[in-house]
């Protein structure tokens, strides 16, 4: 079935897109041309990062969103890599820590100044070195502060405690073919990867073990993506045998056959999926596309409803994807996608058209915040945790960020799971995290840590259920204020 055929009626149905006006955009960067799959573009409430052309080596821009006009081919870099930077990723739960892979074979962890750079920053907080060929992927656990995962062409997928420089996990066994991407699921405790063998697979990193597997996912040759959703479902895109792109959706218990499977066009870029969790929306952005469409995932046959598709005049690049909590709220905006031209970067924004000036609880539900729910070392012990939710009700303000600290000992050696042989060794240090070196809190015993911390998640829930109540009572007495103006009551 064509998705073309597909209308359901949806209050995202008529979601209107609209490039911003020129001076609002990031003129004059020359962004990489290097023949990876990539994003090559990361975004933040605070900063837009963008893979650059660098002679000699590897470079990212890291702009604040603020810095909109001509950018100074002098402007400072990101520039620590000896070779192109392929992926970036901005923590989740610091808004001032990114991750970088590259060419170089190592992974890079930055914390940027608060106002930005004004000088080429090329000292990284930590460097994390395990792979043997270039790292194309990076990307940071959803709700466990410090854990990243790095996916190379030597076809491993390695996961670092970042706060300890340490390798966790290193599976080596699980892809015989270049993997395409990586996505964890909603609390961290799995992740799916797409491969160059044509294969989903749904991946146990803590205990290095194949939870489930869908051989030719997608039988063309050309790259695919999976991600989770919210439900823990899998959604994919790829290439038919007759080279023409499909999306696809499956259950994990059961990935004999697609839940739904719909073919888009006969184009040749790869698709690459943007995922809403609060709003069950997919993006789907083509390489050298010049349209964004946009579909809902429903629990309803046929589960993926075409919704609409932006489109504009020149192809994309690459493309940024802002988390909610960055959007303007006031205006109805549901999602702001940054697009990369050859020679600028353009944001997007995605609104539904609303008469009401009024907070949409409908559009808005509590998302994902910027704390995280578990330290590194309860992961690997183990536990897993939802995100912890905000309400976007009250304009987001971002707190204080706490600066990203690099601690020599290996405070997890005690605590670490028992794995099977070659899933995890001790990662090896590197002089260049060393020049940030800090004492760890992790002297004081760790009974005492633990109890400070549950008081401390106490009040936390405390407060959060306090302000869910008082925002719900605000949202009554506007709706009672709005019928009595309009003389309904």
């Amino acid at each position: 079935m064509s998705f073309r055929k597909v209308v359901r009626q949806s209050k995202f149905r008529h979601v209107f897109g609209q490039p911003v006006k020129n001076d609002q955009c990031y003129e004059d960067i020359r962004v990489s041309r290097v023949t990876w799959d990539s994003t090559f573009c990361a975004v933040n409430p605070k900063f837009l990062a963008v893979i650059v052309e660098a002679s000699g080596g590897g470079a990212f821009l890291v702009l604040p969103l603020s810095k909109m006009g001509r950018i100074d081919k002098a402007y400072p870099t990101v520039c620590g890599h000896t070779g192109p930077v392929l992926d970036i990723d901005w923590c989740p739960h610091n808004d001032e820590v990114i991750a970088s892979g590259s060419e170089d074979c190592t992974v890079m962890v930055w914390q940027i100044p608060e106002n930005g750079l004004t000088s080429p920053l090329t000292e990284p907080v930590v460097v994390l070195e395990g792979h043997t060929k270039r790292v194309g992927i990076v990307t940071w656990h959803p709700t466990a502060r410090n854990v990243l995962l790095s996916a190379g062409c030597d076809n491993v997928v390695l996961i670092w405690n970042v706060g300890t420089a340490e390798e966790l996990y290193r599976l080596d066994s699980l892809h015989p073919d270049l993997i395409y991407n990586v996505s964890w699921n909603r609390n961290g405790s799995l992740f799916c990867s797409a491969c160059k063998d044509k294969s989903v697979r749904i991946i146990d990193p803590r205990r290095g073990t194949l939870v489930a597997e869908r051989e030719k996912a997608h039988e063309g040759a050309r790259p695919m993506r999976a991600i989770f959703l919210a439900d823990g479902k899998v959604f994919t895109t790829g290439f038919s045998r007759m080279s023409e792109r499909q999306l696809a959706l499956w259950d994990p218990e059961s990935l004999e056959e697609p839940m739904a499977l719909q073919e888009l066009d006969s184009s040749n870029g790869a698709l690459l999926p943007f995922y809403d969790s609060d709003t069950n929306v997919v993006y789907v952005c083509g390489k050298g596309d010049s349209s964004i469409r946009y579909f809902e995932i429903t629990d309803e046959s046929p589960y993926i409803h075409f919704l609409n598709t932006f489109t504009s005049k020149e192809p994309q690049r690459g493309m940024g994807f802002m988390p909610k909590r960055g959007l303007e709220v006031s205006k109805c905006e549901i999602a702001r996608f940054y697009k990369l031209h050859e020679r600028k970067c353009e944001p997007i924004v995605m609104t539904v058209p609303r008469k009401s000036d009024l907070f949409q609880d409908d559009l808005y539900p509590d998302t994902a915040g910027p704390e995280a729910a578990l330290e590194a070392e309860e992961w690997v012990s183990g536990r897993d945790a939802d995100p912890i939710l905000i309400s976007l009700r009250e304009a987001y303000v971002p707190s204080k960020q706490r600066d990203l600290k690099v601690s020599r000992r290996n405070v997890l050696s005690d605590s670490r799971p028992a794995v099977g042989p070659g899933s995890a060794r001790p990662g090896a240090s590197t002089p260049a995290a060393s020049t940030n070196t800090t004492t760890s809190s992790s002297s004081v015993p760790r009974a005492v840590e633990a109890g400070k911390l549950e008081e401390v998640m106490q009040e936390l829930r405390a407060l959060r259920a306090l302000v869910k109540e008082q925002g719900e009572r605000i949202g009554r007495l506007e709706e009672q204020l709005g019928r009595m103006e309009n003389g309904d009551a």
